[in-house]
């Protein structure tokens, strides 16, 4: 499965750094505000395989041979580009050719507390065909470190891009 990875400027590229290790064939896409953010969060981040203001990059073509994509985490901007059908960025412009090509679309938001505005985007979204996981972790598996959290979050993800994976035991 090839597997565009859009990551923005919403605190918690932690989660996106575990999935790209998760993923065998991804492409990654990061956004400047998510670079920002990279350097402020952590040590060191996969490199980006285009660039977000590439709009003639594979990604933005619907035929392209990408598979699915999952934006993570997503941005409030983000998800209202994605939301609205503003494809200015290469990241908004491989989700809607994700969309129009009815073909997996998955957004991390990571914010908190969310007003109207923001949720009503993600009905959108939602109504548009995108999968929204929230970046907010359980806590039946009993974590005992970050990680822990982390992994259970990118596991929802991996299990809507049907990849199989042990980041976490699953609720028996």
């Amino acid at each position: 499965m090839r597997v565009i990875v859009g990551v923005t400027g919403a605190s918690g590229v932690i989660y996106a750094k575990r999935l790209i290790e998760e993923l065998d064939n991804s492409a990654v896409i990061i956004s400047d505000a998510a670079k920002k953010v990279i350097g402020h969060e952590l040590d060191d981040f996969p490199e980006e395989s285009f660039s977000d203001s590439d709009l003639t990059a594979a990604p933005a073509s619907g035929s392209s041979a990408y598979d699915a994509m999952v934006v993570i985490p997503c941005s409030m901007k983000t998800l209202s580009a994605i939301a609205n059908g503003y494809a200015d960025n290469l990241i908004a412009r491989s989700a809607d050719v994700m969309l129009k090509q009815e073909k997996k679309l998955i957004l991390v938001p990571r914010e908190t507390p969310m007003n109207l505005i923001h949720l009503k985007n993600m009905v959108k979204a939602k109504q548009a065909g995108a999968s929204i996981v929230p970046a907010i972790p359980a806590f039946y598996h009993k974590p005992k470190k970050i990680e822990d959290m982390v992994n259970f979050v990118v596991g929802k993800v991996l299990e809507l891009l049907g990849v199989d994976h042990k980041l976490y035991e699953a609720w028996k």
